[in-house]
């Protein structure tokens, strides 16, 4: 296979890459090992996929890496989860790539020291001016549209708006994402055809992009294969050919 370098228009980089990292656990049971080993060999991922990301001039990653609903897994996998996301925070690896930490999610679910590492990665990356990484974790669309509702409402309730106020600009301004721009392409790993409860709202117009390698195996290579896939369409948000021509 050439090599996928040569075939990536610069200027032509997706601002914003959205990424479902599926297949941890099948990946380790191909394997004869335990979910957790699964978990461990993605998180190595994690730190790959974000240095090409930063490399390619990518601005904005955001990974779905526990969902609200993944709370009801055996609590084992949940512990190891929990314990593998505190280890895996490496500090040196943002400060490295000039990439900037964020979170999306009810953390408040997380346990405390978990709450702790996340919150001192964002304060101490909050400098840097690359790359912003995201973690979406205790997170589902679901979750998030409801809250930004009760907080809409709340204001309707309060006399400070009024229901013909409320536009998509002022709902997306109370979504988690509010200061990020909607993801231009959505990578899910893994096999699996569907946004499973993932930035429903924001990837109204993204593109999709689905292959069916685990996201332990997914490396540079197959980054770069997403990327010129994305480059190769025409994105015509509802127009026609010729109106965007």
């Amino acid at each position: 296979m050439s090599d996928t370098k040569e075939h990536i228009d610069v200027k032509r980089i997706p601002a914003h890459v959205a990424i479902i990292m599926d297949g941890n656990g099948r990946w380790a049971k191909q394997r004869g090992k335990e979910r957790s080993y699964g978990h461990q060999a993605g998180a190595e991922t994690v730190h790959i996929i974000a240095e090409e990301a930063a490399r390619l001039g990518v601005k904005f990653l955001t990974l779905y890496t526990f969902s609200t609903e993944n709370w009801s897994r055996p609590s084992d996998e949940v512990a190891a989860l929990m314990g593998l996301l505190f280890e895996s925070i490496e500090e040196e690896t943002f400060m490295k790539n000039n990439i900037s930490f964020r979170v999306i999610g009810d953390i408040e679910k997380l346990p405390e020291n978990v709450q702790q590492r996340l919150n001192a990665c964002i304060e101490h990356t909050a400098g840097n001016t690359g790359m912003c990484l995201t973690l979406a974790l205790s997170y589902s669309s679901h979750w998030e549209i409801t809250k930004a509702m009760q907080q809409i409402a709340t204001c309707v309730q309060k006399g400070e708006l009024t229901p013909e106020e409320i536009d998509e600009a002022y709902i997306s301004k109370h979504l988690s994402t509010y200061f990020m721009p909607d993801p231009d392409l959505l990578i899910r790993t893994g096999g699996e055809l569907r946004l499973s409860n993932y930035l429903l709202w924001q990837c109204a117009y993204s593109e999709l992009y689905f292959c069916d390698t685990y996201w332990p195996d997914f490396r540079e290579e197959e980054f770069r294969k997403a990327i010129i896939d994305y480059q190769k369409r025409e994105r015509r948000f509802g127009k026609t050919s010729e109106q965007i021509s």
